[in-house]
């Protein structure tokens, strides 16, 4: 069974940075995909980013190219989400999914769900 655990939310101030951290378990992720989502009060949840585990192809979502960046350490079975010049709009609880890579990336599609982390932002 597929575990997803997210971890490095917190309290940051608009303009400052912070990586949040997804440590995956419960099976070989070399054909999955890794997703990165967040939902904000009131709102949908949306597509931040993704990155195939095996083939390294990345995609984001329009508005944080250039301020978010995805990543994976392979040896850690851990991906990572990048935030830099923060802003309140970012405030949102940040979801780490995974799916067969066969779905696609930007979608809410993914099956599996990790419990989220809270990213707050303040002006």
């Amino acid at each position: 069974q597929v575990q997803l655990v997210e971890s490095g939310g917190g309290l940051v101030q608009a303009g400052g940075s912070l990586r949040l951290s997804c440590a995956a378990s419960g099976r070989t992720f070399s054909d999955y995909v890794m997703g990165w989502f967040r939902q904000a009060p009131g709102k949908e949840r949306e597509f931040v980013a993704a990155i195939s585990w095996s083939g390294g192809s990345i995609y984001y979502a329009d508005s944080e190219k250039g301020r978010f960046t995805i990543s994976k350490d392979n040896a850690k079975n851990t991906v990572y989400l990048q935030m830099n010049s923060l802003k309140p709009e970012d405030t949102a609880i940040y979801y780490c999914a995974a799916q067969n890579s066969r779905g696609k990336a930007t979608s809410n599609g993914y099956n599996n769900w990790g419990q989220g982390t809270q990213l707050t932002v303040s002006s």
